[in-house]
């Protein structure tokens, strides 16, 4: 888990002093560093609280070239450069968020496998290893947990790719099935890091993978992690065509088993998601009255593939769909109401987030400041890397003006929205 302010090593707090100090002297703001660098703006705002650590060579090399010192200045003591105390090559490690993720699934993870002599296998442990793992992947994409995702992800999905290619023909099966699982996961977690492509790419595979494993739910299922991609890519055309021929497909077999009701009503939210970022008033609230009849019908929140599909959630995506609509009054009318305790960190930070939007587009400058630090508490990358909270935390800055608190310029910095 990331460090908070209480338990940051103060040698990161320090190191991410001096980053900021020199990224200032040079006018430079942290989306322009953070760009230069190929990361997030949350990435850098995490580097310079202390939060995330900076160890891998090459990076701090890279960082101290961009602000134009040296790495001993930017780290006293770095082995290897000049004036320092050792020679010796530092550790590498991971960055904070799905950067080495994106560069792990813009190749082939299987290539090596595709190109070796195939071999078998061992049966039993492995597989219930693999299992456990692409659970634990996705309890921490649903924690917001995305430096986690990252670390566990480098060393599953080459894991996963090579075993659906080389275990003996009974595990094939619920191995592409992991397989696809996992990736659904990657699409979840990128599009909460706002990465659309990459988000993309993953929910691709996820449908190809899950079609191999002949779980025509779990392709479903992949269809909507698209469609929430193409809605970030505002390919809307896109999205709303994914989501329409999933829909077709799942009444024509007109299943009422609970998984498949839960994937028809994440479709429903997906299209009305689509309708409301295309201003479509009408046809959004048709589709939020679809999703709220399925589930009324299945009576109770669950959590099949991984879509937390019941009555809360669905009350969750209203409120979303409101703000996006302009409807503040609806939203808070419909938010206020919710508990959302028993659903994940990321649908409870979601929530607090679009009430924080709302309260902002009813000039309630002190409670949409309190929803937001309280959902950035739940869910940080929520608030801090989500293009809507990001635009409506500038927002409550030019409101306020001068006379803006401290918590909120304090807000503004972490989330990059300063500028």
């Amino acid at each position: 888990m990331k460090p908070t302010g209480k338990n940051v090593d103060p040698q990161d707090r320090a190191f991410g002093q001096r980053v900021q100090k020199y990224r200032k002297e040079r006018r430079r703001t942290q989306a322009e560093l953070a760009a230069a660098l190929g990361k997030t703006s949350s990435w850098m705002s995490q580097v310079e609280r202390g939060i995330q650590p900076v160890q891998r060579v090459d990076l701090l090399q890279q960082l101290a070239d961009e602000l134009g010192v040296s790495m001993q200045q930017l780290r006293p003591g770095t082995p290897g450069d000049v004036g320092g105390k050792s020679s010796a090559p530092a550790p590498l490690s991971l960055s904070n968020d799905l950067d080495e993720t994106r560069r792990l699934i813009s190749g082939h993870p299987a290539l090596r496998t595709l190109l070796a002599s195939p071999v078998v296998t061992a049966e039993g442990k492995a597989l219930e290893a693999l299992r456990s793992d692409v659970d634990d992947l996705w309890e921490l994409t649903h924690a917001g947990q995305l430096a986690q995702v990252s670390a566990l992800t480098v060393e599953l999905l080459p894991e996963l790719e090579r075993a659906v290619r080389t275990a003996v023909e009974e595990q094939r099966s619920e191995l592409y099935l992991l397989l696809s699982r996992a990736y659904q996961a990657l699409s979840a977690a990128f599009v909460r890091q706002d990465e659309a492509d990459a988000a993309w790419v993953a929910a691709d595979r996820a449908v190809f993978a899950a079609e191999r494993s002949g779980d025509p739910l779990h392709v479903s299922a992949s269809v909507f992690r698209m469609v929430q991609a193409f809605v970030r890519l505002r390919s809307l055309g896109q999205a709303e065509h994914a989501a329409r021929t999933a829909i077709d497909a799942l009444q024509e077999q007109g299943s009422d088993s609970p998984p498949a009701m839960s994937v028809l009503g994440s479709l429903h939210l997906g299209l009305a998601l689509v309708h409301a970022r295309a201003g479509a008033r009408i046809e959004a609230k048709e589709e939020i009255a679809r999703a709220r009849d399925i589930a009324a019908r299945l009576g109770e929140n669950r959590n099949d593939f991984n879509l937390e599909f019941g009555p809360v959630n669905v009350e969750i995506q209203a409120v979303s769909t409101a703000v996006d609509l302009g409807d503040a009054g609806e939203a808070l009318d419909i938010g206020l109401n919710i508990n959302a305790d028993d659903l994940s960190p990321e649908r409870q930070g979601r929530l607090l987030m679009d009430l924080g939007r709302a309260h902002a587009q009813r000039r309630h400058g002190g409670e949409a400041l309190d929803c937001l630090l309280r959902a950035e508490v739940i869910a940080p990358e929520t608030v801090q890397t989500h293009q809507a909270a990001r635009a409506t935390i500038h927002e409550l800055v030019l409101i306020a003006g001068a006379n803006a608190p401290r918590e909120l310029l304090e807000l503004a910095e972490r989330a990059d929205a300063l500028d």
